[in-house]
């Protein structure tokens, strides 16, 4: 399913266009935040970035956004967002941020097609999972392969899986995957764990875990989902093949604040840091969504921050004068 992209301007990329609110990213937080502002009437401009709809739009199945007990294809979610928000006077351009001037209002901000002067800026960017870059990955992503267990994980019922990372996250979703797998295997290039004393105590007491150490994926295999992994021990260099009907991959996200560095400040981890209220270290500039959220990363929690943000930044620029 195509997202609707007719609603694009046709003003020439060589002149600088105003707005008063510019919202970089089309997942849920961007789209909750042009919903919002479009409501405000402040006709908001969103860039799609690289990908319409965000990490969202490429999920098949979305059964954990309420109002859809069904569950709802991502891109589905996607466009009935888009088409909400310019309903109230969105407008919605294909377009990328490649670089930023917060220094002064308004700011200024150069895209692939030419340049926007807003008086308040949403940062809805995301943040995209670290890959392991292997054969198979990619194209069985959506089909066994996947990077959220909170997401996915009531479509393993009764299944074997296995979770590819040794920190925080690999264990906190091995926990949660065991709620509904038949098995976990947690799969980890070194002998010892990253993760805290109390999720490693916990994860060895589970009778459902199980540890296979010292070894990294080397290929996904399968032809319409996920039949197995091929396997190889960093030490010994011995190569084994296991049977599996999934694979969770948690070894980090990447933020996508590459453009704000310098700019906004940002925690040890690249995230953009907000307050209560999605503000940035920058007045008038507010970010929402996974690029400013290393903890919850789901949909409904990005759509409340885009929101929350959209509102803030209408009082923002009613106190302004805008």
């Amino acid at each position: 399913m195509e997202l609707n992209l007719s609603n694009l301007s046709g003003q020439s990329a060589s002149n600088s266009r105003q707005c008063e609110v510019l919202i970089l990213g089309s997942g849920p937080a961007g789209l909750a935040a042009a919903l919002y502002a479009a409501r405000a009437e402040l006709e908001p401009v969103v860039l799609t970035g690289m990908v319409m709809g965000g990490q969202a739009g490429l999920t098949d199945t979305i059964e954990n956004y309420p109002g859809f007990p069904e569950g709802v294809g991502g891109y589905q979610l996607g466009e009935l967002f888009q088409k909400q928000a310019e309903r109230f006077g969105a407008r919605v351009e294909v377009d990328s941020a490649v670089s930023v001037d917060l220094s002064q209002r308004p700011f200024h901000i150069k895209t692939d097609n030419g340049e926007y002067l807003s008086q308040a800026l949403i940062v809805a960017t995301g943040a995209n999972p670290n890959l392991l870059n292997i054969p198979g990955e990619k194209e069985l992503t959506g089909r066994g392969v996947s990077y959220c267990a909170t997401c996915d994980g009531y479509f393993f019922k009764e299944k074997r899986v296995v979770v590819v990372g040794g920190g925080d996250s690999a264990l906190e979703e091995a926990a949660f995957l065991t709620r509904f797998a038949r098995s976990v295997t947690i799969i980890h290039r070194r002998q010892e764990l990253r993760a805290g004393a109390i999720l490693q105590e916990r994860a060895q007491e589970n009778p459902k875990v199980n540890f296979i150490w010292n070894t990294v994926v080397t290929e996904v295999v399968g032809e319409k989902k996920v039949e197995s992994i091929h396997l190889k021990n960093v030490q010994s260099g011995e190569e084994s093949t296991i049977q599996t009907d999934g694979v969770f991959i948690f070894i980090g996200n990447t933020p996508n604040t590459q453009i704000f560095n310098r700019q906004l400040e940002l925690n040890d981890l690249g995230y953009i840091k907000v307050d209560h209220l999605m503000q940035t270290s920058v007045a008038g500039v507010f970010a929402a969504g996974e690029v400013a959220d290393p903890h919850f990363r789901q949909v409904v929690t990005s759509a409340g921050m885009g929101a929350a943000a959209a509102i803030q930044a209408s009082r923002f620029l009613a106190d302004q004068g805008s």
